[in-house]
């Protein structure tokens, strides 16, 4: 009974990992195992439906406009974009909860610089912002990854700096500056393990955000150029045939769809794990 009940409570988080493992098998194994290039085309073979078999080869989920099969583009392109997202939300994390946790143990003018940033970042949509500065740089997986973490940090600064003011004032901190810790010492032993959990959590939240931002900018054409496939641009390619071969569009957005979903519900359940262990 304990059991069951265990598993019942703990439902979205399993349905959640097994969405998340899917997705991951299919951007490692794919690209390891399946033995078809995804940039070579057959113009004998465009617009293939699903199970189709070419030149006895076959095609679980079809082929494209140039005849390259989806199955292996699907993998390639699900592994880079997820590449760019876990790196861009690396530089995020990374970037802000130092910049907060600075800001919030030092207060005065640093701190007011780096808040008001804050505000001017949340102020303005993250999409057009981007949008503007891929267009100045130039489109490349390089410049997207640093344009989407640059531009997510604000997040993690709030609320690393929120944590960090109410960490400061405990008694241990007090006691680690009486035997002459520097501050920088006392942030990062001290203050970083306590704010860990948090920004896990946020961590988990914001993937989706990534994800459906890098999936935009590629379906727009300023994210990674084809051939190479990311999700956004295999949808972005295939809208113009959506009529004629709907698989094209229907399978990116099948995994985009699991991927944020599953980060959505991983998410969530962490969310109350911590609020139960706080209770």
């Amino acid at each position: 009974m304990t059991r069951f009940w265990n598993v019942r409570d703990n439902a979205d988080a399993i349905f959640a990992t097994f969405l998340l493992i899917a997705v991951l098998a299919l951007c490692v194994l794919v690209p390891l195992l399946w033995p078809i290039d995804p940039v070579r085309g057959t113009l004998t073979a465009t617009f293939k439906p699903p199970l189709s078999v070419i030149g006895g080869e076959l095609h679980p989920l079809g082929t494209d406009q140039l005849g390259r099969d989806l199955l292996a583009r699907l993998g390639l392109g699900t592994a880079i974009s997820l590449s760019i997202v876990l790196a861009a939300s690396v530089i995020s994390v990374v970037l802000g909860t130092t910049l907060g946790m600075i800001a919030g143990y030092y207060r005065g003018w640093f701190d007011i610089i780096i808040m008001r940033a804050v505000d001017v970042q949340l102020a303005i949509p993250f999409i057009l912002l981007i949008l503007l500065i891929v267009a100045v740089i130039g489109p490349s997986m390089g410049n997207l990854v640093v344009v989407l973490g640059v531009t997510g940090w604000a997040v993690f600064a709030r609320v690393a700096r929120a944590k960090t003011l109410e960490i400061r004032e405990l008694e241990y901190i007090d006691a680690s500056r009486s035997i002459g810790l520097s501050n920088m010492v006392i942030i990062f032993r001290h203050v970083l393990p306590n704010i860990v959990g948090p920004i896990t959590v946020l961590m988990t939240l914001d993937l989706p955000r990534l994800i459906i931002l890098e999936a935009s900018v590629g379906f727009l054409g300023l994210g990674v150029q084809p051939p190479t496939p990311t999700l956004g641009n295999l949808i972005g390619e295939g809208r113009s045939f959506i009529l004629l071969a709907n698989w094209l569009v229907l399978y990116p957005g099948l995994v985009i769809g699991a991927l944020v979903i599953g980060c959505n519900l991983i998410g969530d359940w962490l969310v109350r794990r911590a609020d139960s262990r706080n209770s």
